[in-house]
């Protein structure tokens, strides 16, 4: 017994000592919040790095890196701005190293690089803020491909939809851009809150949007380029109709017709929504593209059955909406391709914006192009 008691204190007091050693640890990391956005839409950001020798903020809304200063406690800091309201990427350079704010818990979800997102309301909130309107419901789900395994995806089901027990709506299939993931819409293109807003405010169709992840992995290498790659289109093709369509089609209350069906995507899965609306004419009749990738060697491949009969393409679409950015480094491509369309006759809208091949661009597009859909 007094074997035990000596055990047990001695217990006692390394855990009192590691508690103690942990307490002067933690009092010595200073306490700070980042990113800090104040009432005059500047933007403070904080970073605890006591050992690195150079820090920079990397932030889509500066033309390039900011050089961030070191107090004596280890704490980098920077405040830029005022910062046009909107939703932004940035990370920290952390002596050459990308890393994500980690005070924030707002990532970006992403295969490529770690970037944390700030949001700038204003004074006046913007289609993609979240306001006191009914909202719709996001959904984590899974389906299953022979070829591919288990998928995930994303799926918003408008406000009411749980309460309209046989009512059945138009759907949106919304494509991500290359190293994005099925979340990044939600997450950073608050595709959700938009069509709250839009719904809210009586100007877009309320509609199920569907987030699938847009690389056919495993068949397909993660490493292996933008996702309007052939190799992939192939495969994506495959999956897109013989399993996800379904899965849809047998798990909600979807209109199954070509005229509520529409799909839409960024860059990479800009391509991707190209090339299955334009080639499956009977499947849709709204067809989107926001900065979509293409080559211009391509387009002849991937538009074949849009291109064979231009006034059939004509009578199937409702709607053929492409939107680009001009400092877009796909706007020259894009402005071939555009004009190839005019050559041929192809009607379609194109809604030209200032800025870049970037997620601020895409929530501008789908608000724009939302209120069109299903009309």
């Amino acid at each position: 017994m007094h074997h035990y008691r000596t055990f047990h204190s001695f217990l006692t007091g390394v855990a009192l000592c590691c508690t103690t050693v942990a307490m002067a640890q933690a009092a010595r990391v200073p306490q700070f919040s980042s990113p800090e956005v104040k009432a005059d839409n500047t933007v403070a950001f904080k970073l605890y790095a006591p050992a690195a020798k150079e820090v920079k903020l990397s932030a889509q809304f500066e033309k390039a890196a900011v050089p961030m200063t070191r107090d004596s406690a280890g704490v980098w800091s920077v405040t830029v701005g005022p910062v046009k309201p909107d939703m932004y990427p940035y990370n920290f350079v952390v002596d050459g190293m990308a890393v994500a704010d980690p005070k924030n818990s707002a990532i970006f979800p992403n295969e490529g690089f770690q970037n944390s997102l700030v949001e700038i309301t204003g004074s006046t909130p913007l289609v993609h803020t979240v306001q006191n309107v009914p909202h719709g419901t996001l959904a984590y789900r899974y389906y299953t491909s022979p070829e591919l395994g288990t998928r995930p995806v994303v799926v918003y089901t408008p406000p009411g939809y749980e309460k309209e027990g046989s009512k059945k709506y138009p759907v949106l299939y919304l494509f991500h851009g290359t190293t994005d993931l099925e979340e990044t819409w939600t997450k950073v293109g608050r595709a959700n809150i938009i069509l709250d807003n839009l719904i809210a405010q009586g100007k877009a169709v309320p509609m199920i949007i569907v987030m699938p992840y847009g690389r056919a992995y495993p068949k397909i290498s993660k490493s292996s380029g933008s996702l309007r790659n052939w190799d992939n289109l192939q495969e994506i093709k495959k999956d897109f109709l013989d399993h996800m369509i379904p899965f849809v089609e047998q798990n909600y209350r979807v209109k199954a017709d070509n005229n509520n069906r529409a799909v839409a995507g960024f860059s990479g899965g800009g391509g991707t929504s190209l090339f299955l609306g334009l080639n499956n004419p009977d499947l849709f009749r709204w067809v989107v593209g926001f900065a979509p990738g293409m080559l211009k060697e391509e387009f002849d491949r991937n538009n074949a059955v849009a291109f064979a009969n231009p006034s059939l393409t004509n009578q199937r679409l409702k709607l053929f909406w492409i939107g680009v950015g001009k400092e877009d480094m796909l706007y020259p491509v894009i402005g071939d391709y555009l004009k190839v369309l005019d050559d041929k006759g192809i009607k379609h809208e194109t809604f030209i914006s200032e800025g870049g091949h970037t997620w601020m661009n895409c929530k501008l597009f789908l608000s724009t192009v939302a209120p069109k859909l299903f009309k």
